[in-house]
């Protein structure tokens, strides 16, 4: 999430960096995963030490969620579907009197009915924001499967087992993530410093939920990494070094670009729907340029979660293992902030970039540019009721905080969708 203000005849540019804290991954998840913020979220429902518990839909065992589509109605997904008439009649009643930006793709696959699509400028693209970090943990479970294709087992070893330390990578962000030491139960939530160490499951948390963009640098590094060493991964200290300086910049950009882009190729997503072109810190943008720009449409997002479901990502462990990493535990914030969704469980991603200009009578806040404004929103909702569906949203709405835009369209799409 970015701000730029641009000051006529000043070539200047300031970024901000801001955060929203969001948690996922199953509560009851530590013993798998070692993310060690769960097990203080698991103290907290024990009422064992002081702290907010998560809202109801928040609360699934990981024994709980499940793929939807692994099925007879998965493979009929191999295409999308015709535009369902009554759903995209009340889709399309939304939006006379809403800015003409809003861009979505709706699938409702409720088990017991037919499957229900509508959307709305689907193929318009847009920045995506922090919802380009899906490619990235794509990217990862991709290698893992390279390098381990026949042992699960040793995947979940290596990301729980591969403690990473933070460094030049990090800079800059002042996204904070949540930092529990369970010996001592001690707390902090603050931006990622050199130094810091978690392990490679650790920062793909802070890369999804605290949507950190240290993080993301981090794991992007990491996959970088695991494609040229291979079974040799985790090379030494020095080894990385020495990979970093002396392999030319233009081979790592190719292989930056084709470690996050290529996998989801592999399920269907086509480059105009979605591309990933650069890393998330200035540092990262140093040491590795940019390639074609970063841009997506709802179309490239619902094909991920459908994706996701019918576990296509990859295969169906690592789908499974993206979709624990996408589930929301703690505050929920945009989209999935809806009161109409407390109850649901949420696999969650959003992202936005706003820029402002000077303007009589404007003052510019998050979310609120007036130059650019865009939100990102990327979801699947399961209801306790068994109602599922999956909703990639984009917009552009200048001056108006996208945030509560989004979430007052969740409102109305769910209500819909109860029908």
């Amino acid at each position: 999430m970015k701000m730029f203000f641009i000051l006529p005849l000043i070539i200047l540019v300031f970024i901000f960096t801001f955060i929203d804290p969001i948690m996922s991954y199953p509560i009851d998840g530590y013993d798998t995963s070692g993310i060690r913020r769960l097990k203080r979220l698991q103290l907290i429902l024990d009422g064992k030490i002081k702290g907010t518990p998560p809202p109801p839909g928040a609360r699934k065992s990981i024994s709980e969620i499940k793929l939807n589509l692994i099925n007879h109605r998965g493979d009929s997904l191999d295409v999308l579907p015709p535009v369902n008439k009554n759903l995209q009649k009340r889709i399309d009643a939304l939006f006379p009197d809403r800015h003409e930006s809003y861009s979505l793709a709706i699938l409702e696959i409720t088990a017991g009915k037919p499957i229900r699509y509508a959307q709305r400028q689907a193929d318009r693209q847009f920045a995506p924001g922090s919802v380009g970090k899906l490619l990235i943990v794509a990217g990862v479970f991709h290698e893992l499967k390279r390098m381990f294709p026949d042992s699960y087992e040793k995947r979940g070893e290596l990301l729980r087992n591969r403690m990473v330390v933070a460094d030049k990578w990090i800079h800059t962000d002042h996204h904070e993530v949540p930092i529990f030491n369970p010996d001592n139960n001690t707390f902090v939530s603050r931006a990622v410093k050199e130094g810091d160490v978690f392990s490679l499951y650790e920062w793909l948390d802070h890369m999804l939920s605290a949507s950190a963009n240290s993080a993301a640098s981090i794991v992007w590094k990491e996959l970088i990494l695991m494609h040229a060493f291979g079974v040799n991964y985790p090379p030494g200290k020095e080894e990385e070094k020495e990979f970093f300086e002396k392999t030319q910049r233009e081979k790592l950009r190719e292989i930056a670009h084709a470690v996050v882009n290529n996998p989801i190729r592999e399920f269907g997503i086509e480059q105009r729907d979605w591309q990933l072109g650069s890393f998330f810190t200035h540092t990262g943008k140093k040491i590795i340029p940019g390639e074609g720009g970063s841009f997506a449409t709802p179309i490239g997002y619902l094909k991920y979660l459908i994706a996701l479901e019918r576990g296509k990502i990859v295969d169906q462990w690592s789908s499974l293992e993206i979709k624990r990493l996408m589930y929301m535990t703690a505050r929920r914030i945009r989209y999935a902030s809806s009161p109409a969704l407390n109850d649901a469980a949420v696999y969650f991603k959003s992202g936005s970039l706003y820029r402002c200009k000077p303007e009589p009578d404007f003052e510019c806040k998050k979310y609120m540019g007036n130059v650019e404004n865009i939100m990102n929103s990327v979801i699947i909702v399961e209801h306790p009721d068994g109602r599922i569906y999956l909703v990639g949203l984009m917009s552009n709405i200048l001056r108006k905080n996208s945030a509560v835009e989004h979430q007052s369209l969740a409102t109305f799409i769910d209500r819909i969708l109860g029908k």
